[in-house]
C-alpha cells in the first residue's frame, strides 16, 4: 500500500489488480460494509442508489433507508450541502479523496457528526461514498471541552481565593506561622509574625521555629508540638527569643491536615500584646487539662449521644490514635450491646438526670471488649445542654466478676434491667420471687399455713423450710 502524505487523504494499494480480481458482487458489498460505520452508492446525478450500515439504525430523522432516492445534498443539513458538493466533484475528477465531516440531522437532539470519503467506481459516475460515525469522538471532544471549562474556572476562583488570603494573611495585625509537620521549618510568615521574632519575612521562610527561640525554650517548644500532633487539639506556651532579643511570646498551636501531611498553624504574640487571663479562664482552662490528662475515660455527646469531644484515654480504650476520628460518631458505635447500651442510657439520663456505675462492656476497633463502669451525668443547658459520660475500666480490679447484691424489691429488680443480663437477674432474684410468693400467700390465707402451703403447691414441711430460710412468720429467729 502506498502512503499518501497528509492524514486526510486515503493511501492506495500497490497492486489492485492482482490482489483483488476476480471478488463478486457480494464479496464488495460486505468488504465496503465492514470497511465503513456508513456506505452509500450515489449515482452520477448524485442520487442515493442504496445504503449499508455496519452497526444497526443510525439515529436519523426518518431512518437511513429513507436517503434512498434522494439527493446526497438532500439528506444533510444545509451549511454541509457544499461539502457534498465538493466531495461528489472531487470523486469525478482526479483530485485524491479526502474526508469531510458532515452532519445529519437526527429524530432527536444534536445532529448526528459523519465523516464522508467519496470514491468513483464503475460506470455512468457512479460513486462510493464510505463514513465514519463521529459521535463517540464528538462526545468525548465535548468533555474534553468541558473539563477545560471547569478547571479554567476552579483556576480562576482558586487564584481568587489566594489573592484574599495572602492580602488577609499580610495585612492581620496577629502574627502567623505556618510550619512544616515533619521538619518544623517555617513554611509561611507574615509581617506581624517576622516583627514579633525580630526577623525578616524572607530570612524566616524555611528555617526551623526552634532555632528562633532561646535554648532553654526549645525542648518545651517540641513537647507542645508533639502532644499538639497526638491529641488534635490547639494548645499554647510561653518561651523566649534567642539571643539578642530575648523578649517572651505566647505560641497558640493548632495542627492542620492536608493530603501532602501536617501542618502547624503557630500564632505568635509577645507578652505585652497578651492580655492577662481572668481567674474564670485559667480555672477552665486548668479543669480542661485535668479531664484530659485523667486515667479514666472522658466522652461529651450532643443529647442523641453523637460525640462532641473526648479524652485522651477514651481514645487509648478504643484503639485510635487521634481524637478527631471518634468526633460526630455515635458513642453506641464502641458500647458492647450495640443499639440497647445507649438507649437505656439516655432513658435514664432523660428521667433522672444521672446515671452511677452503668456495668457493660467498651468494643474497640479491632474487636476486643474490656469491662468497664459508666457514670453519666445530663446538663441541660439550652442551646448548649449535652451529655457527659465516665468510663472506667473494671478488668484490672481483683475480684473482677462484679457481683450484685440480690434485689430485695420490685424497685430494686427494676433498676437492674438495662445494668445486668437477664440471665442474671432470672438466676439472682429467684429467692425474691419465692419470697413474695410465700408472703402472698400468708397474706391471703390470713396467715393459714396449711391452707398456704396447699396454695403453693408445696408440703407444710417445705413451707416450713422456707419460712425459716427467709425469716417469715417469726420463724426465722
Amino acid at each position: 500500500m502506498r502512503p499518501v502524505t497528509g492524514s486526510p487523504y486515503v493511501t492506495q494499494f500497490d497492486t489492485p489488480k492482482q490482489s483483488l480480481s476476480g471478488l463478486s458482487a457480494e464479496a464488495n458489498a460486505a468488504l465496503l460494509s465492514a470497511s465503513a460505520d456508513v456506505v452509500l452508492v450515489i449515482d452520477g446525478e448524485g442520487v442515493v442508489q442504496d445504503v449499508s450500515t455496519s452497526h444497526g439504525a443510525l439515529p436519523v430523522a426518518g431512518g437511513q433507508h429513507s436517503w434512498i432516492g434522494k439527493r446526497w445534498e438532500d439528506t444533510v443539513t444545509v451549511e454541509s450541502r457544499p461539502k457534498v458538493a465538493r466531495l461528489l466533484r472531487d470523486a469525478s475528477g482526479e483530485v485524491r479523496p479526502v474526508w469531510r465531516q458532515v452532519n445529519v440531522a437526527a429524530s432527536s437532539g444534536a445532529d448526528v457528526p459523519l465523516s464522508f470519503c467519496a470514491i468513483h467506481v464503475g460506470p455512468k459516475g457512479r460513486t462510493v461514498a464510505l463514513g465514519r460515525d463521529l459521535r463517540a469522538l464528538s462526545e468525548l471532544q465535548q468533555q474534553l471541552v468541558d473539563a477545560q471549562q471547569t478547571m479554567e474556572r476552579d483556576y480562576l476562583r482558586l487564584r481568587h481565593l489566594e489573592s484574599r488570603y495572602r492580602i488577609l494573611f499580610d495585612l492581620t495585625s496577629e502574627g502567623v506561622l505556618v510550619l512544616d509537620g515533619r521538619s518544623l521549618k517555617i513554611i509561611e510568615a507574615n509581617p506581624a509574625a517576622a516583627h514579633a521574632l525580630g526577623e525578616g519575612v524572607r530570612k524566616l521562610l524555611g528555617k526551623p521555629l526552634t532555632e528562633c527561640l532561646d535554648v532553654g525554650a526549645r525542648s518545651s517548644v517540641s513537647k507542645l508540638l508533639d502532644t499538639v500532633r497526638a491529641s488534635g487539639k490547639p494548645d499554647q506556651t510561653s518561651a523566649r527569643l534567642a539571643a539578642p532579643h530575648h523578649s517572651r511570646l505566647t505560641l497558640s498551636v493548632s495542627v492542620m491536615h492536608e493530603e501532602s501531611g501536617e501542618l502547624f498553624l503557630v500564632r505568635v504574640a509577645s507578652d505585652a500584646q497578651t492580655p492577662p487571663a481572668s481567674s474564670g479562664s485559667t480555672q477552665a482552662e486548668t479543669v480542661l487539662r485535668v479531664l484530659e490528662q485523667a486515667p479514666d475515660a472522658f466522652v461529651v455527646t450532643d443529647n442523641d449521644g453523637e460525640i462532641l469531644a473526648t479524652n485522651r484515654a477514651f481514645t487509648e480504650m478504643i484503639q485510635l490514635g487521634r481524637a478527631e476520628q471518634v468526633l460526630g460518631q455515635s458513642l453506641d458505635r464502641w458500647l458492647g450491646r450495640a443499639g440497647v447500651d445507649l438507649n437505656v442510657l439516655l432513658a435514664n439520663l432523660r428521667q433522672r438526670g444521672t446515671v452511677r456505675l452503668f456495668a457493660t462492656t467498651l468494643r474497640n476497633e479491632n474487636g476486643a471488649t474490656i469491662p468497664v463502669e459508666i457514670s453519666a451525668v445530663s446538663v441541660p443547658h439550652g442551646d448548649l445542654s449535652g451529655l457527659g459520660f465516665t468510663i472506667r475500666d473494671i478488668g484490672r480490679r481483683l475480684g473482677s466478676d462484679v457481683r450484685h447484691d440480690v434485689p430485695r424489691s420490685v424497685e430494686q429488680l427494676a433498676e437492674l434491667v438495662g445494668r445486668v443480663p437477664m440471665r442474671d437477674i432470672v438466676g439472682d432474684t429467684t429467692e425474691l420471687i419465692e419470697k413474695l410468693c410465700i408472703e402472698a400467700a400468708l397474706q391471703l390465707t390470713q396467715d393459714n399455713r396449711a391452707t398456704a402451703a396447699e396454695i403453693l403447691g408445696l408440703s407444710r414441711q417445705s413451707l416450713y423450710v422456707k419460712l425459716r430460710q427467709y425469716k417469715l412468720g417469726n420463724l426465722g429467729e
